[in-house]
């Protein structure tokens, strides 16, 4: 839309908590919001059409769904249930912000860099896109500009709308006959920049320019009767300027609108008088009676001026200052920038408390609690210190620090944001807090988690969704710090649960966060749901969410899902490699080093966590050259289907390359044991140990189910199959569905000797082993899953609505104020 740059800020309040409030008293209104409503949406009170295509018409509540027109929606009650999803949605009645000077979306982590919050209401520039010119448009020149600059009896006028954008020479066009009025001006120029006001309120003046800049304080008011032929307001050829200006009917008296606020009484706005003299502090004391609060000290209150241009920035005004003294500065600077400024009325003492958690990450892993203290205080200073380090987390080199006052936490913040350690620019997050007191006993709040590098750009539109339904506290992007910050937000949630957006690796890596910090949570191990965006999403496959999000479904319809899944149990193997001593040389031992801190040099084993499958031989090296491949030229794997593609020219590559193979006789270079017993190996070039029943983007390696010895394998009987591979055409055939491994055992403990370096991968992390012992055995470590229920035939819904109250009649029940409007 053309009116995009005025839009109004109008975001949900998603953090509401009010300390000593029962659950039972939490009421939740609705929050409307008018127009761009989903195809077929029907209103809820008529039972009619309540979008168009053409125009913005209807209302839809962000929180349960509900969609009503314009008329309807008054007659519904007040109270909002959240709709379908209010079984995993985490209540903002529960959740605490506490006031910062950071914009809201630093906090949730939208933007890479955070957003400074102006220190004035009035910024110095504003979006220019739409109509608004600049400079470059006085340097074409008047053969270019004679065919825009005029039509048959018609001129083109630049307006201002203050001294800020004259200063910046940033205007709108607007086009009138040359035989206009200022009065049909003044009508174009609100037009233009969209303000809705009685243009008697409003008058334009000339603005000389001199040279390339205009002079201040030199401007003609234009009289309201002359035409725009007889006035010489073109200069040197060009275009005419002018201002649009308020016109102040008495200087030293007027209204401003204050809002309630923070004192949630569901009451709108009242207009208080003022005067040049009437400070902040009368304000709030006049608000107050208005707003029915008495025999309370306004000295407990403090008046808030908010900008709402490009997010919302706040300002915190001091006593004795006076509103309509800013009203009045605000009006001269920018007429745009007055309709965008607010005042409302909030408690000097925060109800969500002082306590603030920033995450910090990047920092080196592995160092000791001195050392992480002695890089934050080089960053920070003494002034600025913390008041605790809540947790640290040593293998990933992060730490939580917590702080008492808001003011040092917003320094500590700009100053970390922008610091440097070991040429890496170090991650800080404002961190929410939950209260599980106030969440009700029938919701089980989902903790989301995208991989936005993950297929493509699906991850950056998954997370867009996400927030738009859920509560935007509760999804996490993983480019920001990786599973921790929202494990520590959710840790004191008694009951909860997980979904994973993104491949297998994805899922590996927030179940191996779980095993480091779930044990201090108080829900140990929260059940997982998942959504495939990587490219073979093998475990995504086992527990039925299918083999890749496409972008067509509904992120809705995975939510439900994820609501009627039922948990299930999935083992976990641990994989420990103990390379041969004469075999070490100081990179190996450097690695090892790296891969497990607890290594010494007389022990240099290595531990894997293995959830889907563990291969050795020809499978593992073809998964090798695909990594170093992806790792040289990361370009060329930007999509599901042209990553399977690069994998089957890898393996045909391999299949033509004469030079004698590194796994060729496999089996006379490994010994296997399982369960203490020796087995004997076919002529193999390659063997899988397989905990799930789907490898390599679907493929069942194992086969159908057979009349033999072998009992049903499934991911949860404490068993690993094991299966052998003839070479790179078996592979092919197994993949393609054509053919299946050749089974080999099954075993609860296996013990793998290498006779010299071969290729291994454990869940699609290949490397090439050195020659030693390979122990694989059950994990004490538990994992639970959610597997999506079977698809069931549903009637075509032509209702797209993602609210579906329970009962109807009680839902429409008339609301005793008849007035009431948008929350």
């Amino acid at each position: 839309m053309e009116c995009q740059d005025f839009v109004v800020s109008d975001c949900k309040e998603c953090a509401t908590y009010v300390p000593h409030q029962d659950t039972m008293a939490v009421i939740q209104y609705h929050h409307w919001r008018e127009g761009n409503l989903p195809g077929n949406s029907k209103c809820l009170l008529c039972k009619k059409t309540c979008w168009s295509s053409e125009c913005l018409t209807g209302m839809r509540c962000e929180w349960c769904g509900m969609t009503a027109h314009a008329q309807c929606y008054q007659q519904l009650p007040k109270e909002c249930n959240f709709g379908i999803l209010k079984d995993i949605l985490l209540p903002p009645s529960c959740l605490t912000i506490p006031r910062m000077d950071v914009s809201m979306e630093t906090i949730i982590g939208i933007t890479k860099k955070a957003i400074e919050v102006p220190k004035r209401t009035v910024s110095e520039e504003w979006s220019s896109s739409g109509d608004s010119k600049g400079e470059e448009e006085e340097r074409r020149s008047p053969k270019e500009k004679e065919p825009k600059e005029r039509d048959e009896g018609g001129e083109v006028i630049k307006v201002f709308d203050g001294n800020c954008s004259m200063k910046k020479r940033l205007y709108r066009t607007i086009s009138v006959p040359r035989q206009a009025t200022s009065k049909e001006i003044v009508e174009a120029a609100l037009r233009t920049f969209h303000i809705s006001d009685d243009p008697q309120n409003y008058y334009i003046a000339e603005a000389v320019e001199k040279g390339f800049f205009l002079a201040e304080n030199e401007e003609r008011e234009l009289d309201e009767v002359e035409p725009l032929l007889g006035r010489q307001l073109r200069t040197e050829g060009k275009r005419p300027s002018i201002f649009l200006r308020y016109k102040e009917r008495d200087p030293d008296q007027g209204y401003i609108r204050v809002y309630p606020g923070g004192l949630r009484n569901n009451m709108g706005p009242k207009n208080i008088p003022v005067t040049k003299e009437t400070t902040a502090v009368e304000v709030i004391q006049m608000a107050l009676g208005k707003f029915g609060v008495e025999m309370t000290d306004p000295e407990h209150y403090e008046l808030i001026e908010v900008l709402l241009d490009r997010g919302v920035a706040e300002r915190r005004m001091e006593a004795k200052e006076r509103p309509w003294q800013i009203i009045q500065q605000t009006r001269k600077e920018s007429l745009r920038q007055n309709r965008m400024t607010r005042f409302y009325i909030q408690q000097q003492e925060d109800p969500h408390g002082p306590t603030v958690a920033l995450f910090v990450g990047n920092l080196p892993s592995g160092l000791s609690q001195k050392q992480y203290e002695k890089i934050l205080i080089d960053n920070l200073g003494k002034g600025n210190r913390w008041t605790d380090i809540d947790v640290i987390y040593y293998e990933y080199g992060s730490v939580v620090l917590t702080y008492n006052s808001t003011e040092e936490a917003t320094s500590a913040f700009s100053l970390l944001k922008n610091a440097i350690f070991d040429e890496k620019q170090l991650l800080v997050l404002l961190l929410p807090n939950i209260q599980p007191h106030m969440i009700p006993e029938n919701v089980i709040p989902l903790l989301v988690f995208v991989n936005v590098k993950s297929g493509g750009c699906q991850g950056l539109e998954l997370i867009r969704s996400f927030r738009k339904l859920l509560n935007p506290h509760q999804v996490f992007n993983l480019e920001y710090g990786g599973p921790l910050p929202g494990l520590y937000v959710f840790r004191n949630i008694p009951y909860y649960k997980i979904l994973v957006c993104g491949g297998d690796g994805t899922v590996g890596w927030v179940l191996s966060c779980l095993d480091n910090v779930g044990q201090d949570a108080v829900c140990q191990s929260p059940p997982m749901g998942i959504v495939p965006l990587g490219t073979g999403n093998d475990l995504a496959r086992v527990l039925r969410w299918g083999p890749g999000y496409t972008g067509g479904e509904d992120p809705l319809n995975v939510l439900r899902d994820v609501i009627e899944a039922e948990e299930i149990q999935l083992d976990r193997w641990t994989v420990i490699f103990h390379p041969n001593e004469q075999e070490q040389d100081e990179t190996r031992v450097n690695l090892a080093n790296e891969c497990l801190d607890a290594n010494t040099n007389e022990d240099q084993s290595t531990m894997f966590v293995m959830n889907n499958y563990f291969g050795i031989g020809v499978d593992a090296d073809v998964c090798l050259d695909f990594h170093n491949a992806r790792e040289e030229k990361p370009e060329k794997f930007s999509s599901r289907l042209r990553n399977k593609g690069m994998y089957f020219k890898m393996g045909l590559r391999k299949f033509m390359n004469r030079r004698p193979r590194s796994c060729k006789d496999l089996n006379k270079l490994i010994k296997v044991e399982c369960d203490g017993k020796t087995l004997e190996l076919p002529p193999v070039e390659g063997i899988i140990i397989l905990n799930i029943l789907s490898w390599g983007s679907g493929a069942n390696v194992w086969g159908p189910e057979k009349e033999d010895s072998w009992s049903p394998p499934t991911h949860y009987d404490g068993l690993l199959e094991i299966v052998g591979i003839t070479g790179v055409v078996h592979l092919g055939q197994m993949q393609s569905g054509l053919r299946s491994a050749i089974r080999l055992a099954q075993a609860g403990h296996i013990r793998i000797t290498l006779y010299q370096d071969l290729p291994v991968q454990v869940d699609g992390e290949p490397w090439i082993q050195p020659a030693g012992q390979v122990g694989v055995l059950r994990s004490a470590l538990k994992a639970t899953m959610l597997k999506k229920t079977k698809s069931k035939i549903k009637r075509r819904n032509t209702e797209p609505s993602i609210f579906f109250p329970k009962n109807d009649q009680s839902m429409l029940a008339t609301s005793p104020d008849s007035e009431s409007g948008p929350y």
